[in-house]
C-alpha cells in the first residue's frame, strides 16, 4: 500500500512539473504568432487570432496554414492582399496603400519569426513586405522551403541564405531584388525548385548554376538578364526551363534532355535552332517566339514523341516547310505567325484538315488565302534586308557565300592580329630600354600627370617603406572579386585594419592559399573616368622590380546599380619590418616599430 501511494505522488509530482514547462512553451509559440500579426498590421486573413486560439488545431485556408509536430511550429503559411511589385515601382520601396507603413521593420519581423526556430516551411506572400531582406533569415537552419514571392524586398539576395543547407525550394518572385544572380547557389545541393521571376536581375547567369544536379523548376522569367546561358546539360532533372523577357542570348543554350517546358521566348536568341533537340523525347511546350532565330524550322519539332504547344511566333524564320512534315497526334497548338514563310502549308498543319489542332500561321507569305499574308515579295524583300535568304534553291549558295565571308574576315582578322603582335613585341623592347636608362621611380611620376591623383601612388610608395623586400616569382596580376576581399580580412574586420588616412584604409589579409596580402581602399575620385582608371591601374601592373613591392591586383567595388564605382582596391603583396631604403642600402635594423612609428 506504502509503495502504491509512493508512485501516485510521484506520478502526480511529474504531471504538475511538467504541465507548466509545456504551457510555457506554447505561451511563447502564441505570444510570438501575435507578435507577427501585429507587425504585418493585423491583415484580415489573421484577424481572428487571439490568445484563444489553438494553433496547432487551427483549421487550414488558402490564406493561412499553420502545421505543429509535438507542439512545435514546423510549417507557417500566410497569403494576404497587398498584390505585388510592379517595374514601374524600381526605386521606390514603399508605396502608399500597397506596401506595410513606413514604421515596418523588416529586420524586426523577421528577428521574431527567428524565434520559430523549427520552421521547415515558411511561405509569406502578398504580405506588403519591404526592404532589403534580412541576412539573420540564414539562422533558420532547418527551412526546406522559402517563398516570400509578391512583396516589395530589394537589394541583393542575401548571402546568408547560403547557410539554409536543406533548402530545396526558393520562390523569390515578383520583387525589387537587383544585382547579378549569385554564384554562391551551388551552396544549395539539394535545390529542386529556383524561382526569381519578374524581379531587377541583371548580367549574365553564373556557371554556378550547372552544378544544381537535384534542379527540377528553374524561373528566371521577367528581369534584365543578358549574355550566353552557362551550359546547363549537366542538369540531367531538370523538367521545366521559363527565361522570357529578358535579353539573353545570341548563342541558343546547351539544355538537358529531360526538359518538359522550354520557355525562351522575348529574348535576343539568333542564329539557327541546334539539331539537339532532336533527343529531346519528353519535351510538350517549347515556345521560341519573339526571337531572331533563322533559317527553315527543323522538321523533327513537330514530330517530337511529347510535343504538345509550338510556338516559334516573330522570328525570321525562311523557306517553305515540306510537305511530306508530320506532326504528332498529341500536337495541339502551333504557332508560325510574324515570319517569312513561303509556299504551301504542309497538311498535318492544316487546320481545315485536323479540327483537334489549331495553327496560327498570319502575317508570313503563304500560298492560302486563310488568315493575312503578305505578297511574296515582302518576304523575299525582307529576309534580303536581314541577310537571311528563304529561297530553297539557294541554299547551297548561301552556304558557300557565308563560307567564303568567313574566310575572308578570318584572313583580314589574321593579317592584323599578326600586325599587331609584331607592334607589341617592338613596343615592349622600347619600354624595356626605357627602363633601363630612367628609375623606376621617375617613371612612375611622370605618368601620374596623365590623370589619376597623385595621392594613390604616393599612397603605394607609403605601403612599400612599411614592407620588406618583394619576392620574384610572384603570382601573375589579376583582378580580385570582392568576395575574395571579404574573406581575406573577415569582411573588413577592425582587427585587420593597418592604418587610415584622407584617401582610405589599410588592411591585412590571408587569401584562400595562404598568401599574406596588404589591401589600400582608394575612394573614387569623379573627375577619373573608368577608361582613365582602368589605364592607370594596367600601368601599376607592370610595375615589377626585385626592390619593390609588387601590386598583385586590384578591386573595383561598384554601387548597386552596377554601373557606379564607389571605391578601389589595390592588393599587394606582404612583407614584415623594414622599409625600401633599408632594404636597399643593406642597413636592417633588428628594431621592430610600431605602426604610428
Amino acid at each position: 500500500m506504502f509503495l502504491y501511494s509512493k508512485w501516485v505522488v510521484t506520478v502526480l509530482f511529474l504531471f504538475l512539473f511538467l504541465l507548466p514547462g509545456s504551457q510555457q512553451f506554447q505561451s511563447s509559440n502564441v505570444q510570438t504568432l501575435l507578435r507577427i500579426r501585429s507587425l504585418l498590421e493585423f491583415p484580415s486573413a489573421l484577424k481572428a487570432w487571439s490568445n484563444e486560439t489553438d494553433f496547432c488545431n487551427l483549421s487550414s485556408s488558402p490564406s493561412v496554414a499553420i502545421v505543429c509536430y509535438e507542439d512545435t511550429i514546423t510549417q507557417l503559411r500566410i497569403v494576404g492582399d497587398k498584390g505585388s511589385s510592379s517595374k514601374g515601382n524600381n526605386g521606390n520601396f514603399f508605396v502608399s496603400n500597397k506596401t506595410l507603413s513606413s514604421a515596418f521593420s523588416v529586420d524586426s519581423f523577421m528577428t521574431t519569426v527567428y524565434k520559430l526556430s523549427s520552421l521547415k516551411v515558411l511561405s509569406l506572400v502578398s504580405l506588403g513586405l519591404w526592404g532589403p531582406l534580412p541576412g539573420k533569415i540564414g539562422r533558420l537552419s532547418s527551412l526546406d522551403i522559402l517563398n516570400v514571392s509578391s512583396n516589395y524586398f530589394n537589394g541583393n539576395i542575401p548571402q546568408e541564405l547560403s547557410l539554409l543547407r536543406n533548402l530545396h525550394t526558393l520562390i523569390l518572385d515578383n520583387n525589387m531584388f537587383n544585382g547579378t544572380v549569385p554564384d554562391w547557389l551551388s551552396a544549395f545541393p539539394s535545390l529542386t525548385s529556383l524561382s526569381l521571376k519578374n524581379n531587377f536581375f541583371i548580367g549574365p547567369l553564373p556557371s554556378s548554376l550547372s552544378t544544381l544536379q537535384s534542379l527540377r523548376v528553374l524561373y528566371l522569367s521577367g528581369n534584365q538578364l543578358s549574355g550566353n546561358l552557362p551550359d546547363l546539360t549537366s542538369l540531367i532533372n531538370l523538367q521545366e526551363l521559363d527565361l522570357q523577357g529578358n535579353s539573353l542570348g545570341p548563342l541558343f543554350p546547351a539544355l538537358g534532355k529531360k526538359l518538359v517546358i522550354i520557355i525562351l521566348r522575348k529574348n535576343n536568341f539568333r542564329f539557327h535552332i541546334p539539331m539537339d533537340l532532336e533527343s529531346f523525347n519528353q519535351l510538350q511546350q517549347l515556345d521560341l517566339s519573339f526571337n531572331d532565330l533563322i533559317g527553315l524550322p527543323p522538321s523533327y519539332l513537330f514530330s517530337l514523341p511529347s510535343i504538345r504547344f509550338l510556338n516559334l511566333a516573330s522570328n525570321s524564320f525562311t523557306g517553305t516547310l515540306p510537305q511530306n512534315l508530320t506532326c504528332n497526334s498529341r500536337l495541339t497548338s502551333v504557332d508560325l505567325s510574324l515570319n517569312f514563310l513561303t509556299g504551301n502549308l504542309p497538311p498535318c498543319l492544316a487546320s481545315l484538315v485536323n479540327q483537334k489542332r489549331t495553327v496560327m500561321f498570319a502575317q508570313n507569305c503563304l500560298a492560302t488565302g486563310l488568315q493575312h499574308q503578305h505578297p511574296i515579295s515582302f518576304c523575299k524583300n525582307a529576309a534580303t534586308a536581314t541577310g537571311v535568304h528563304p529561297k530553297k534553291s539557294k541554299k547551297e549558295s548561301r552556304t558557300i557565300t557565308v563560307a567564303i565571308v568567313l574566310g575572308i574576315v578570318g584572313g583580314v582578322v589574321g593579317f592584323f592580329a599578326v600586325l599587331g603582335l609584331l607592334l607589341l613585341v617592338l613596343l615592349r623592347r622600347s619600354e624595356r630600354k626605357k627602363l633601363t636608362k630612367k628609375p623606376p621611380r621617375k617613371l612612375v611620376a611622370k605618368n601620374v600627370s596623365t590623370g589619376f591623383s597623385s595621392d594613390l601612388l604616393a599612397n603605394a610608395r607609403y605601403i612599400s617603406q612599411t614592407m620588406r623586400l618583394g619576392a620574384l616569382g610572384l603570382p601573375q596580376y589579376r583582378p580580385f572579386a570582392m568576395e575574395e576581399l571579404e574573406e581575406a580580412t573577415h569582411i573588413f574586420n577592425p582587427s585587420s585594419l593597418m592604418g587610415a588616412g584622407s584617401h582610405g584604409k589599410l588592411y591585412r589579409g590571408r587569401l584562400e592559399d595562404g598568401t599574406l596580402i596588404v589591401i589600400r581602399s582608394l575612394k573614387f575620385e569623379w573627375r577619373h573616368t573608368i577608361q582613365n582608371l582602368k589605364i592607370h591601374l594596367e600601368l601599376l601592373s607592370k610595375l615589377r622590380h626585385r626592390h619593390l613591392v609588387s601590386l598583385l591586383g586590384h578591386c573595383i567595388d561598384y554601387d548597386q546599380d552596377g554601373l557606379t564605382v564607389k571605391r578601389i582596391f589595390l592588393i599587394f603583396e606582404y612583407v614584415s619590418n623594414g622599409t625600401l631604403r633599408n632594404n636597399l642600402l643593406g642597413r636592417l635594423t633588428e628594431k621592430v616599430l610600431t605602426w604610428p612609428q
